[in-house]
């Protein structure tokens, strides 16, 4: 990859949490519960959850973050339960993953 390309890539790198035992199930409701709060944050801040704003928007992008990265955390984590109890390689999925993106005009 050349600058410009690295460029395109926001890379993150999460811990594995420690005293945990999550399931597939247990993971994915975690997902659902933090992606639910992110779209919390996002409604309250546009003011379309009916509620009347109550944080200004440096605070409500502030929390919008804050969750953002709750749930990149519990992905994360969904994605060592499946190397681990599924025996799923992630390299090859991302591998994949790009592939199908490149396939479908997102990325170049």
């Amino acid at each position: 990859m050349n600058s410009t390309e690295d460029n395109d890539y926001k890379v993150i790198s999460l811990p594995k949490l420690n005293g945990l035992t999550p399931t597939l199930e247990s993971t994915a409701l975690k997902l659902m519960e933090e992606a639910g709060e992110l779209a919390q944050a996002i409604g309250k801040f546009r003011g379309q959850s009916g509620e009347a704003i109550r944080m200004d928007e440096e605070k409500a992008v502030d929390r919008m973050a804050q969750e953002l990265l709750d749930v990149a955390q519990v992905a994360v984590s969904m994605m060592f339960v499946l190397e681990e109890n599924y025996d799923i390689d992630l390299r090859q999925k991302l591998k994949q993953h790009i592939a199908k993106l490149k396939a479908k005009g997102y990325i170049k």
